[in-house]
């Protein structure tokens, strides 16, 4: 029987496998493999610290996933069917293992932020460059 994400273990669990999951995609996972050349074991636990200040209200996460993905997005176009693959996988793995209300609420989350970013990359304001 699934259980409901309660701590930085169960926060681990989803985000090993939904990374598995993302790097294993035809859609998305050269976008992390071949263009971003995503290093995992720097990359997982900066997620793991992530996705536990998100969800837990813990102020471990340090970084700027917008400027990051800012980046990103000049080397390879981070379109709508990126993102949808994205909340997809990460949806599917979170409802893979667990149910419950934290389970809903980071499914949530994740939505919130991924619109929010696909809004922010790709919005007219965002294709100006200020020189």
């Amino acid at each position: 029987m699934k259980k409901d994400i309660h701590n930085r273990e169960d926060i681990m669990l989803l985000v090993d496998t939904f990374y598995k999951n993302v790097a294993l995609n035809k859609q998305i996972g050269p976008i992390f493999t071949d263009v971003a050349k995503v290093d995992w074991s720097y990359h997982l636990p900066k997620m793991y610290d992530f996705w536990e200040s998100i969800l837990f209200g813990k102020a471990i996460y340090k970084g700027n996933p917008m400027l990051t993905h800012f980046a990103l997005n000049e080397q390879t176009p981070l379109q709508t069917e990126a993102f949808e693959t994205w909340k997809n996988l990460f949806f599917q793995t979170v409802d893979d293992l667990f149910t419950g209300d934290n389970a809903d609420l980071i499914k949530q989350k994740a939505q919130s932020i991924a619109d929010l970013m696909h809004f922010k990359i790709n919005s007219p304001q965002s294709k100006i460059k200020i020189v």
